[in-house]
């Protein structure tokens, strides 16, 4: 369990008797000052609770426990003055969402049990978060191992984009990179609902008849229904449903909002899907973002730039022939895989798809019975 708890004063003689009085219950650290502690907060392993005292130079207790708050929101935040003033007991618990407000002298052994309460309080914030978390991630993993079984070529792009979308997010200044994460791994939900005559011809940029049109056009907004019924998943619907929209306001759906009025998300696998289809449809990467960057009202030009960077980054990678029995999590095919049944090839797994735990086991039980790729070339980093 996290006790860490960090004191802010500028009363160097108080500091050290909370050191003296706290220790062997609490691991105390402490700071002289809001700016040092200001500095211990951001740069140190989270703290379970800070407390500070209210009347300090420069800066006040409220203020320091606010500031707490937006770098480290789940930390528990305790404030200790020497005033017994309502108004700021008010503003401090109004203003930095206050766990308790302690006033001086506080004798230790209340100290110890507001404390105590106060990590309790930190443990079951951090407890509810891995717990959602945890389920997230599970139903995330959920629908993607669903749409590798179902539609084995669609997850193959999936897998495809999903190295660059971190990178990109990250140049992009991206606020919420794990909606976009989360997107790039749901997007193609609504393929689900496709014909495969539809799929081939979107993926070799064949033109479409107005009624597959209107058909591939359900894609994003099926996906994006679907996963707006996963809690907190709601940025990431937006994003998928606007995957398909053009930065000048262009494309599906069909409504006012363009430029950066869309969703960072939708801007990246916007580029991100056009890519791999140029590429799919036997583009050299080279050639394929200079089609991109070519398409004027199509992209965002930042986002365009942020992807040119992560290209460039591609240098790393290097193809390996792996064993078939050393394949791991995460590797990503550089080829398709095939098995030998009845004295014919029939592929398995797409190239470019990013092997899973599913997917392994699902590639022992095929080499039971059928002659299976071996050894495999994978997509691994230089450095590995």
């Amino acid at each position: 369990m996290n006790k860490r708890v960090l004191f802010i004063d500028d009363d160097e003689r108080i500091l050290a008797g909370f050191k003296r009085n706290l220790h062997g219950t609490f691991e105390v650290d402490t700071a002289v000052g809001p700016e040092a502690g200001l500095q211990k907060a951001r740069e140190n392993p989270a703290y379970a609770v800070v407390v500070s005292d209210l009347r300090m130079p420069g800066m006040d207790g409220i203020a320091v426990l606010s500031k707490v708050r937006e770098l480290c929101p789940d930390t528990v935040r305790v404030m200790l003055t020497g005033f017994a003033d309502l108004e700021a007991a008010i503003a401090a618990v109004n203003e930095g969402n206050i766990f308790r407000f302690l006033t001086k002298p506080c004798e230790t052994t209340y100290l110890i049990g507001v404390l105590t309460a106060a990590v309790e309080q930190y443990r079951l914030v951090m407890a509810e978060r891995e717990l959602l978390e945890g389920t997230l991630r599970g139903s995330l993993k959920m629908l993607s191992e669903v749409l590798s079984l179902l539609r084995p070529e669609i997850y193959g792009r999936i897998s495809r984009i999903a190295p660059y979308v971190r990178p990109m997010s990250r140049l992009c200044g991206d606020p919420s990179p794990w909606q976009t994460e989360a997107a790039g791994m749901l997007c193609l939900m609504g393929f689900i609902i496709l014909p495969d005559s539809v799929i081939s011809r979107v993926e070799r940029r064949r033109l479409l008849t107005s009624e597959d049109t209107a058909l591939y056009q359900q894609h994003a907004e099926v996906a994006a229904k679907l996963v707006a019924n996963i809690p907190r998943l709601g940025g990431v619907a937006t994003a998928i449903a606007y995957q398909e929209k053009n930065f000048d306001g262009g494309g599906f759906p069909v409504d006012a909002v363009r430029g950066k009025d869309i969703p960072l998300g939708a801007r990246i696998l916007r580029v991100l899907l056009d890519f791999d289809r140029l590429v799919s449809s036997g583009q050299v990467k080279s050639e394929a973002y200079k089609t991109i960057k070519q398409g004027t009202g199509l992209y965002d030009p930042d986002v365009v730039v942020a992807f040119g960077e992560v290209l460039g980054e591609e240098g790393k990678y290097v193809i390996a022939q792996i064993p078939l029995k050393s394949l791991r999590d995460k590797m990503i095919l550089a080829e398709d895989m095939f098995v030998t049944r009845g004295g014919k090839q029939v592929k398995v797994l797409p190239r470019g798809y990013e092997l899973s735990s599913v997917a392994l086991e699902h590639i022992a039980k095929l080499a039971r019975y059928d002659a299976v790729t071996d050894p495999v070339k994978v997509i691994i980093h230089s450095d590995a």
